[in-house]
């Protein structure tokens, strides 16, 4: 024993004395001019040259080859191009270890809580970057409002209906509704308004076209009973149509909310049907790749083949669906066919499955999808036929009518009226300004009265929206779908 134990503490001495000669050999070698040069260069031979070290010095005429080892390029201090938000989407993707969906992209690119498109901004009217229908005409509100009191009616009229609006931009159209419908006060007096939105600038503009005020604003302790001096009606904002409370009729309305969901894009390859995704390339720019094999979201692919006809799929080369297209229509048509009331979507898409639609638009004008995330809006096409699937498989109490064209729905409503009343006491240049916005309405392609700039006619967005509902069943046919 006594032996064993002499022997092993001589070996941890030889071990010990092993280690300082290579350390002090180390510390040499690293305050030599050569060491200083590549400093990153000598931290790799270090740490080479240390695990296979003798306990003998080396010579002083010791010879080292670098040509072999990685030269990395030169940290630079200088700040980083990238914005915020690109810097968050690559971090999800190094962290993910591979590509995101283009709907994750999407939902980033629009909603990011910091940086996304809709949420520190005003992103409409002309100084944005898109016009919308209601900021377009006071009228485009106003037959919304005739749609809804008639939808009131067919209700039987109850005393206490929320009016929801998901998306509801600066807050136009409810603006314009309330205007139109304020000398109807048993309506305007059963109204609980209540906005989904997500942006907090939205809200400030909302909160302003509304006209708001806080009735318990002298009493800091007090809950906040926030009402709209337009017709005294109550209103209130959520993040979520789940958040609105149940229990009582609803009527929803959906303009221009669908088409910014985000979708999923698949494509067909040697494979079969592959997701589109985005991933980071060499040149750190955002590219599309193709996923390597199946993705989570080839469920809803599937779900929406089952409701298209073989023949369509088989002329496709791309394809997008819309899960939570899907999922929100289901969350309407139970509240509806339990609550009762209904939902008017107007957007611009197809009665039918939608192949490569998603674009960007940045100041009026197109642009690339992956260039400079944030700054872009982003949108795609809505699959109505698929909307009219999800509703009818959620609720057997609701029914779904349409879709239509703007057109034929605004004209049934009664617009070509409106305009002309509206037009016997203007003035020459809101004359202008009604017609134009008429024909943007309900009008297809240039306006044929245009005498101004070449170049600058308004364009109809008449047949290239359409409109659907999702009424409870009780009620019988809303107008105009009849």
């Amino acid at each position: 024993m006594l032996k064993r134990l002499l022997f092993q503490a001589s070996t941890q001495r030889r071990s010990l004395f092993g280690a300082s000669a290579s350390l002090s050999w180390c510390r040499q070698y690293s305050s030599s001019p050569a060491s200083t040069s590549q400093s990153l260069n000598g931290t790799s031979v270090e740490h080479l040259e240390d695990s296979e070290v003798s306990t003998t010095p080396p010579s002083a005429a010791i010879s080292i080859d670098r040509s072999g080892l990685y030269n990395p390029p030169e940290h630079s201090h200088e700040p980083s191009s990238d914005t915020e938000l690109v810097k968050h989407l690559k971090s999800i993707i190094k962290f993910r270890g591979g590509p995101i969906s283009v709907a994750e992209y999407m939902e980033e690119v629009l909603t990011n809580p910091k940086a996304g498109f809709y949420i520190n901004r005003d992103v409409f009217g002309a100084e944005g970057d898109f016009i919308t229908s209601p900021e377009v005409s006071q009228m485009f509100g106003e037959m919304v409002g005739v749609w809804a009191m008639c939808l009131w009616e067919q209700m039987g009229q109850p005393k206490k209906i929320n009016l929801v609006e998901l998306g509801p931009g600066r807050g136009t159209l409810l603006a314009d509704l309330l205007r139109g419908a304020s000398k109807f006060r048993n309506f305007t007096d059963s109204l609980h308004i209540h906005m989904v939105e997500c942006s907090p600038t939205l809200k400030k503009l909302q909160y302003q076209n509304l006209m708001c005020i806080n009735k318990n604003d002298t009493d800091g302790d007090a809950e906040e009973h926030i009402i709209s001096r337009l017709t005294g009606t109550s209103v209130a904002w959520h993040a979520t149509l789940e958040q609105v409370p149940a229990g009582i009729p609803m009527i929803i309305i959906a303009h221009e909310f669908y088409d910014a969901l985000p979708v999923h894009q698949f494509q067909r390859a040697s494979r079969g049907w592959c997701e589109k995704m985005v991933d980071v390339a060499e040149n750190s720019m955002f590219q599309f790749v193709l996923s390597k094999q199946p993705t989570p979201a080839t469920l809803y692919l599937l779900k929406r083949f089952k409701w298209a006809e073989k023949e369509d799929i088989g002329k496709l080369e791309q394809v997008e669906v819309c899960p939570k297209a899907m999922e929100l229509t289901q969350e309407i048509a139970k509240r509806i066919g339990s609550d009762g009331g209904g939902a008017l979507i107007i957007d611009y898409g197809l009665n039918g499955i939608v192949s490569d639609s998603l674009q960007a638009i940045r100041k009026h004008g197109f642009v690339n999808i992956l260039d400079n995330p944030g700054t872009a809006d982003l949108s795609a096409y809505v699959d109505f036929a698929a909307i009219r699937h999800s509703a009818e498989e959620a609720s057997d109490d609701v029914a779904v009518h349409g879709p239509m064209t703007q057109s034929q729905f605004l004209g049934s409503l009664g617009i070509n009226f409106r305009v002309e009343a509206l037009m016997e006491n203007c003035t020459d240049e809101q004359a202008d300004s009604l017609r134009t916005g008429y024909w943007r309405l309900v009008g297809e392609g240039e306006a044929p009265f245009w005498e101004g700039p070449e170049g600058q006619a308004p364009i109809g967005m008449g047949t290239r929206y359409l409109a659907m509902t999702i009424v409870n069943k009780k009620q019988g046919l809303p107008i105009p779908f009849q």
